[in-house]
This record gives structure tokens, C-alpha cells and sequence, in this order.
């Protein structure tokens, strides 16, 4: 890639904001939204044929690592976990008592946590429970993520026998002195193990997961590990920002922030992702993610149809997502509810017959049309004036003509091109997205400097 940009244009835009992994963002959700407004949207979708998503969360890990940021909890016990999926067991009754059971799931995803720290018989149980309650589409996206310091060849072949077709592999980095800083240690022969047991089991996908901005990280050391994930050939990758929030994340605590790279080298390690990558057949999806060029996930970006979700970015999106166990999120009939993050308060709410949500939002049309032109934005990296906006279908260039006027100032610094009929992000811009995103944010106070690093949501 030629575009140049300089250290002075990162520090302009280099701020904390949002992903957009949803709109409204999770911070501006309301904690009186209750289990019974949860209930109410269950029932809109019950009316409905509408295929659904769900989403599992998991949280167990042997160990926490410093650098985490995910809603997760460090056990060495079996039984915990078998109490986890009694409590899962009932969330799925309370559920289906209002939604019916025999719903078609087009998207399931057990994320965490560490979702194959569950053994055999608890990850054919939680598979078995699935079945039961919902009809799983023949065709649909069923992913998981998985942990190669504690997989092996005969787990990731149990996984394909469960019916998963998509894999995702946590990685970061395959320096050591990095993953003795940020507390994984991972040889690169355990993750060799997995992805080559994922191909030889039929696996449609396999992601591997890495992180930039870490302790330690140099250009030098981050590309010996682009070269080793490259070698792998994995189908897509992920390559996410890190987040050092220690005061919300105190695990992170042990991260020694001095040696971060933080602003422009930062900025230039993420740069040197992208043009290692691409300049061996993957192609720069969104934000931060990587597929090889005959990928749908690709294919749909290129035909600007891809979709976002929590789930991260897909071509297979549903109308309704559900989310089931400790701080899942769902996203179904209007609204975003959350259930409790924290484990001993899920399961006692679970213990006494509720639903354990504990804040969530029911979106305004004006909610529901920003959401639409952000994610469109986000993943299609255009601001189309004709796109019709739910609920109403009016255009967005008459819903939001001040909105574009901000987005089309950034012409100046050369993130957007003004066409005839749309707003077009520049190979420059598409550093920037989150910063143009955010000008259609109205629950943000609008500037002219916007962020580029965060992964606040």
C-alpha cells in the first residue's frame, strides 16, 4: 500500500472511541431495562419466522492472561462447569418457554473465555442442549474458539464430529518475550497442531487471532509472527488493536505499560499487517480482520453486502440474535439486552427462575436508522445517499444531510472522496473509519478529531 500518512495525522485522530460492534454502544444502555422487557421482545419474535443467531458464552480459562479484556473467569474444576450448564440447561427452558422451541439457527458461536476447556462429555452435552431446543440449519455458519495451549488433534476432530464448520484460534504473538509479558506462553508447534488437525478435519474456516500494540512488539518480532501465521495458510485473520484498560480490567494490571508501542508505532505495526497481507493474497476486510481473496467473507466485502454483528463480521446475518450465559448479549426485535458479567449473580438469577439481564436498550427509529448508515459504513467503507434506512426506508442523505456535510470535511485530509451519489472512504480513510462512523453517532459530542485506537464497544 502507497498511501503515506504521517506521525501529525495519527495524533490528530488517535483518541478513545467505539468498535461499533453495536449502536447505541454498550456504555449508553440503560440499567432499568429489565428481564421483562427481554420477555416482551421474545414475544415480538415468537410472532415471526424469522431465522435467528444465538451466541454461547463460556468463560472458563485454566488461567487468566494479563492481556485479556474478555468476560472471563480462571478455574481448575470440572464441576464448575457441569453447574455452569445446569444454569445454561434452564436459561435455555426460560428462553423457549416465550420464544418456542424448534427455531432456525442460521449463526451459532461459542465464544468466551475458552470454549474448548469444556471436555467431551460437556461439550456433547451443551451441543445435545442446543439440538434440543433449536433446529440448527444444515447450511449455517457454527463457529467456535479455541485455545491451542489446551486443544489437540483428537478435540479439534470432536468439534468437527459436533457439527462446527468454522474455527478460530487465539495466538497474539509468537514471540516469547512477548508472551511471557502479556502471560500466554504458546509455542508455535501447539498452534501448528490445531490448524493442521482443523484442515485435515474438514473445518470450511479456519481464523487465526492476532494482536498489535502489545509489550514488547517490534516491527522486527511482529513480522517473524506475520510470516508463521502466513505459513499456515489460515482461511481468514484477525489482527485487533490491544486495549491496555487496567482500571476496568485489573488482570491487566501485570501488563507493564511501559513497554508498549503506543501512536504512530503502534499505528505502523497495524500498517505493516496490512501490507504484509495483502501482498500475499489476503484482502483488508473492515476494520482489522484478513481473508484470502476467494473467501465469501471477502467476496461480500467486495460486493458490498457484508454484515457486523457481535459476533464479529459476517455474510450470514439474521434478524434476531440470542445470547445465552454470563454477560451474552442479545440483539433481537429492536432491542439490545445483556446479562449479567458477573458468574455468581447469573446463576443465582438463573437459581430463581428469571432471566438475568441486567441492562439493555429499546431502539429509537433514529437508533435504528444511525445504526444502519454506521454498520454500513463500517463495512462497506461508503456512505450511500439513496440507502434506505429501517425503519421508515427513507434515504439517508435526507435523514442525515448534516451528518454527511461533517463525514465530507474529511475530504480535507484526504478519508473521503464526495461522488455523485455517495460519500466514498479513500484508501487513507479506511484507516479512519471509526472516525467517520462516529460523525453519525448523536450520542457522542461531535468534534473534528475523532478516534483510531480503542476497543471500548
Amino acid at each position: 500500500m502507497t498511501v503515506e500518512i504521517t506521525r501529525a495525522t495519527i495524533d490528530r485522530y488517535n483518541r478513545p472511541g467505539p468498535r461499533y460492534t453495536s449502536y447505541p454502544t454498550v456504555p449508553h444502555w440503560q440499567s432499568d431495562f429489565t428481564a421483562e422487557d427481554y420477555l416482551a421482545a421474545l414475544c415480538e419474535v415468537a410472532t415471526t419466522t424469522d431465522p435467528i443467531s444465538v451466541y454461547v458464552h463460556l468463560p472458563f480459562c485454566a488461567e487468566r492472561c494479563a492481556y485479556c479484556g474478555c468476560n472471563a473467569t480462571a478455574t481448575k474444576r470440572t464441576d464448575v462447569v457441569d453447574h455452569y450448564l445446569d444454569r445454561l440447561e434452564r436459561e435455555l427452558e426460560l428462553v423457549t418457554a416465550t420464544l418456542g422451541t424448534g427455531r432456525q439457527v442460521v449463526q451459532l458461536h461459542w465464544g468466551g473465555g475458552t470454549p474448548n476447556f469444556l471436555n467431551e462429555a460437556q461439550s456433547r452435552r451443551l451441543m445435545k442442549l442446543l439440538h434440543t431446543v433449536f433446529t440448527i440449519d444444515p447450511a449455517a455458519e457454527v463457529a467456535l474458539e479455541v485455545d491451542p495451549r489446551i486443544g489437540s488433534r483428537e478435540q479439534i476432530f470432536l468439534f468437527r464430529e459436533l457439527g462446527f464448520n468454522r474455527i478460530s484460534f487465539g495466538v497474539q504473538d509468537i514471540a516469547h518475550n512477548v508472551q511471557v509479558a502479556i502471560g500466554r506462553i504458546q509455542p508455535l508447534n501447539q498452534t501448528q497442531t490445531v490448524v493442521y488437525a482443523a484442515r485435515d478435519a474438514g473445518f470450511t474456516s479456519i481464523n487465526i487471532d492476532l494482536v498489535y500494540g502489545l509489550p514488547y512488539q517490534t516491527p522486527t518480532s511482529f513480522a517473524t509472527t506475520l510470516q508463521a501465521i502466513i505459513d499456515l495458510r489460515p482461511d481468514r485473520i484477525a489482527c485487533f488493536s490491544y486495549a491496555h484498560l487496567p482500571q476496568a480490567r485489573p488482570n491487566q494490571k501485570r501488563v507493564d505499560a511501559r513497554q508498549l508501542p503506543t501512536g504512530y508505532e503502534k499505528f505502523q505495526l497495524f500498517r505493516q499487517a496490512i501490507d504484509t497481507l495483502t501482498a500475499v493474497g489476503y484482502d483488508w476486510i473492515g476494520m482489522d480482520h484478513f481473508a484470502l481473496a476467494d473467501d465469501e467473507l471477502a467476496i461480500a466485502a467486495r460486493e458490498r453486502r457484508l454484515q457486523r454483528n457481535f459476533m464479529g463480521y459476517t455474510v450470514l446475518p439474521a434478524p434476531h440474535q440470542i445470547g445465552f450465559g454470563m454477560s451474552a448479549i442479545g440483539d433481537l426485535a429492536g432491542r439490545y439486552a445483556q446479562n449479567d458479567a458477573h458468574l455468581g449473580h447469573y446463576q443465582r438469577a438463573i437459581d430463581a427462575g428469571r432471566l438475568p439481564i441486567t441492562r439493555g436498550m429499546r431502539l429509537s427509529d433514529d437508533d435504528l436508522m444511525r445504526r444502519k448508515a454506521i454498520m454500513h459504513l463500517m463495512c462497506n467503507l461508503e456512505v450511500p445517499f439513496d440507502l434506505k434506512l429501517p425503519p421508515t426506508g427513507q434515504r439517508l442523505g435526507d435523514v442525515f444531510p448534516a451528518e454527511i456535510e461533517r463525514i465530507a470535511a474529511y475530504a480535507d485530509d484526504g478519508l473521503i472522496e464526495v461522488e455523485s451519489h455517495r460519500l466514498r472512504v479513500t484508501e487513507r480513510g479506511r484507516f479512519f473509519v471509526r472516525n467517520l462512523a462516529m460523525e453519525l453517532d448523536r450520542y457522542l459530542q461531535q468534534t473534528t478529531t475523532r478516534p483510531l485506537f480503542s476497543s471500548t464497544v
